[in-house]
């Protein structure tokens, strides 16, 4: 729901009622994951998306549905052999679709106010709804805010399954990770009894981009594209300067290897090197590839990585620390010009984050859609970015 959280908070401030149908879950091939959502309001205007297309339609129903009757639903979808033109999932896929609304008397109202505010905002939160369950407790909403606080309740008499959702909607929202969690009604861990489902709302993972080079200004276009808050970091000052990475987020001039040991970073964060020198390269990656975080390359010819190589081994840097280093960096596409280079770098950074093999889907039996778990380990993981 946070996809389209930005629009819903307008339709709450100007007191509109509205349903939303939220993915729960997934499988096989399906286009969009946990969390991605679809909205109506009461005069009908229609945002977001579930499928991408394939079952909008019966879902807009099921939302116009839900706002003249104040249920919560349900509802799988999936491919029909029998009939192709069936309402369903034509890539082969399953969802399973909740549909809930959102009216000014809504028990869950003020709750979802405040999660899409907080998440319209930047704010760090994580929307934990009941969508597995008894009925009366379907879509029952609890907030999660990382300073270990939380607002709403799934009703009287569950004060220990709201501190237990609590506490599982902070686990997830500090990994960064939407998805399911099986609870008890009393509360325990015990799968079986309730499903809920946890949206994270996170701050954007962060690309860095050491060295203010023409092909560091397409990787920063191509990383805004892909959702990162991207900083540029040189410590030549004529070269690092906004006027040539407009569009990077930061734009830093320290030497990389001291900008680094004191900036913030995650197991989200992605780091590109594109010095391609020494001076630089070797105290960075000394630094970098000792750092918990997602990804970490490096730009260069073969025989620059060689030598790279080699002097991080004599810098001290273990097997398993140089393995953590790709280079050179980005996939094998023929790239020549910036933007090209940029497209081979970044479909590298998605194909590690999300378990891709870099390979033409043509002719392939693999799965086209996989789920590599918890982003920054490194999955959200998504995604909020």
């Amino acid at each position: 729901m946070f996809d389209i959280a930005g629009e819903l908070v307008r339709w709450c401030e100007e007191g509109r009622e509205f349903a939303v149908a939220t993915v729960v879950s997934v499988g096989g091939s399906a286009p969009r994951g946990p969390g991605a959502a679809l909205a109506v309001d009461g005069r009908g205007t229609v945002i977001g998306s579930v499928s991408g297309g394939c079952v909008e339609g019966a879902v807009y129903d099921l939302c116009v549905q839900a706002l003249e009757d104040g249920g919560t639903v349900v509802e799988r979808f999936g491919y029909s052999d029998e009939d192709a033109f069936a309402v369903g999932l034509t890539c082969g896929g399953v969802i399973e679709v909740m549909v809930t609304p959102v009216g000014v008397r809504s028990a869950v109202r003020e709750v979802v106010a405040s999660a899409l505010s907080a998440a319209a905002s930047g704010g760090p939160v994580a929307l934990a709804r009941v969508v597995g369950g008894p009925p009366g407790l379907l879509g029952r909403a609890l907030l999660a805010h990382a300073d270990g606080s939380f607002e709403g309740s799934y009703g009287d008499g569950f004060a220990e399954l709201d501190r237990t959702a609590a506490a599982e909607a902070r686990a997830m929202l500090d990994a960064g990770r939407t998805g399911t969690v099986e609870l008890a009604e009393d509360g325990t861990n015990c799968p079986g009894g309730l499903t809920l489902l946890v949206e994270s709302n996170v701050p954007p993972p962060r690309m860095i981009v050491f060295g203010a080079i023409d092909f560091a200004a397409a990787l920063v276009r191509a990383g805004k594209f892909l959702g990162y808050h991207v900083t540029v970091c040189d410590a030549r000052p004529v070269f690092t300067t906004r006027a040539r990475f407009p569009e990077a987020d930061e734009v830093v001039v320290d030497w990389p290897h001291r900008y680094l040991r004191g900036t913030e970073t995650d197991g989200r964060t992605v780091l590109c090197v594109l010095t391609h020198d020494a001076r630089f390269d070797i105290p960075l990656l000394e630094l970098a590839l000792r750092m918990p975080v997602a990804f970490v390359g490096a730009m260069g010819s073969r025989r620059t990585h060689t030598d790279r190589e080699r002097r991080l081994r004599d810098a001290g840097l273990r097997d398993h620390e140089l393995a953590r280093l790709r280079s050179p960096i980005g996939l094998d596409i023929g790239a020549r010009t910036p933007e090209e280079t940029a497209l081979s770098i970044v479909a590298e950074i998605v194909a590690a984050r999300r378990g891709g093999t870099g390979a033409p889907l043509t002719g392939s039996a693999a799965p086209i859609h996989r789920d590599r778990g918890p982003r920054g380990a490194a999955g959200d993981a998504e995604e909020a970015a």
